[in-house]
């Protein structure tokens, strides 16, 4: 009861910041902005101008931590890996690229500018990946400090809101159609809000096909945290931090919420649950994962983030325009441009 009592302040203010980054993102024109971030930069705000060592440590540790990895359980009930079928194959080819293309030469790319790996991944997940909840799906399982993930977060999230304006533009120039600017937007754009909002500024029919390979490229969040897993169980034998009996438990191979994120998109890809209660729980956890990004930035100083300067930008930027550029050369060899 004590220890309840004492999670209770911090959980509140959390929760009290997804609230309103959420109102706020459901004022913005077409959703122009994730509530994630909008709460992440907030709770970075406010720290700034409030203890969060005191009396909600306690409360911002659980959420960001606990709560966090409860959200990423419950959004593998809205992935369904029939999803691929429906889209097709076109979103699949170009996917194998891009992702190919974050993690290979964003490895090579982190490296010499400098950054520690698991932030130098963290910004290549949200690229290629699906923006915030990427991020926040593998950042437990890598055991990423919040700065990195603060960071992780505004490299990919200042890239979207350039692509908000230029793609439409860029898409109208290079003369595309409907389905080929919707596959290079919900390919190359990252988080699902930005997709929206330069899919719909195209057409509405580039606007659905766009939000459909966005769902699918989620599902690549699957394959990335089982292998971002078994990397981190590696460099933890080999540093010597995990003992013999861990290294024979399933659960220093896939941590218990991965499992519980598998066990749900299982269930659902095999119709266990009704669109309703799909949708219900994926509002819930896009929900509590807002609250988790509040969390992380209420315990994110911005003067620690300035001790890794402005490489970790240079890093989203140059990752995310290979992405653009891949995407749109994969569609021209397919024909389709």
């Amino acid at each position: 009861m004590k220890r309840i009592r004492t999670i209770i302040p911090g959980f509140v203010l959390a929760i009290f910041i997804a609230i309103i980054a959420k109102f706020i993102e459901n004022i913005l024109p077409m959703h122009l902005i994730g509530g994630s971030v909008i709460a992440l930069f907030i709770g970075m705000f406010l720290n700034n101008y409030i203890n969060t060592d005191g009396i909600l440590s306690d409360g911002i540790k659980f959420t960001s931590k606990r709560l966090l990895k409860f959200a990423i359980i419950l959004l593998g009930a809205s992935l369904n890996i029939r999803m691929v079928l429906n889209v097709g194959r076109l979103s699949i080819y170009v996917m194998v690229f891009t992702l190919a293309t974050c993690f290979g030469l964003g490895h090579f790319i982190g490296k010499a500018l400098g950054l520690n790996w698991k932030m130098s991944n963290l910004i290549s997940a949200g690229t290629g990946i699906c923006g915030g909840s990427a991020i926040a799906a593998i950042a437990p399982v890598i055991d990423a400090e919040d700065t990195d993930v603060a960071y992780a977060m505004s490299a990919t999230f200042l890239f979207d809101m350039l692509m908000i304006v230029l793609f439409p533009i860029m898409g109208k120039a290079l003369g595309l159609s409907d389905i080929a600017y919707g596959l290079w937007t919900g390919t190359a754009v990252n988080d699902t809000s930005s997709v929206v909002a330069a899919g719909f500024a195209f057409s509405e029919k580039a606007g659905d096909f766009a939000v459909m390979v966005k769902l699918t490229r989620t599902l690549s969040i699957i394959p990335t945290v089982i292998i971002f897993s078994l990397i981190n169980n590696h460099i933890k034998k080999k540093e010597g931090s995990t003992s013999e009996s861990r290294k024979l438990s399933i659960t220093s191979i896939l941590p218990y919420f991965i499992l519980g994120f598998l066990l749900m998109v299982g269930l659902n890809s095999a119709g266990a649950f009704r669109p309703e209660t799909s949708d219900l729980l994926k509002n819930i956890s896009k929900f509590l994962m807002v609250a988790a990004l509040a969390a992380i930035g209420l315990n994110t100083k911005f003067n620690e983030m300035k001790k890794s300067g402005i490489n970790p930008m240079i890093h989203g930027f140059i990752i995310s325009l290979l992405v653009v550029i891949v995407a749109i050369s994969v569609e021209y060899f397919m024909g389709l441009v």
